[in-house]
């Protein structure tokens, strides 16, 4: 899948970017060299071969799970206009 110039413009005007000409076409060439990279990734055969959860061997540091902290939610909840049930309350944004 190889982009055009076009394709980066709208990318770029939806991410809010200005990009001058030579911007542009690097950043058209550095898009395709990724797809180019990832399309021959996906012709490896991968049958057979469990997915990781990580690449590298790593053991998780275990913890004891104890409570180190104090709830202070009253007191942060002092400042907003409403709570209800220890919840902010706030206005409906969205119509329906």
């Amino acid at each position: 899948m190889a982009l055009t110039l076009n394709d980066v413009e709208k990318i770029a005007k939806l991410s809010r970017l200005r990009l001058t000409d030579g911007e542009q076409v690097q950043t058209l060439q550095e898009l395709n060299n990724i797809f180019t990279m990832v399309e021959k990734m996906q012709t490896v055969n991968t049958d057979g071969i469990e997915p990781m959860a990580h690449p590298h061997e790593v053991a998780l540091r275990l913890r004891e799970d104890k409570v180190t902290e104090s709830d202070h939610a009253a007191e942060y909840q002092t400042a907003a206009p409403e709570v209800r049930n220890r919840l902010y309350i706030v206005p409906q944004v969205i119509e329906e």
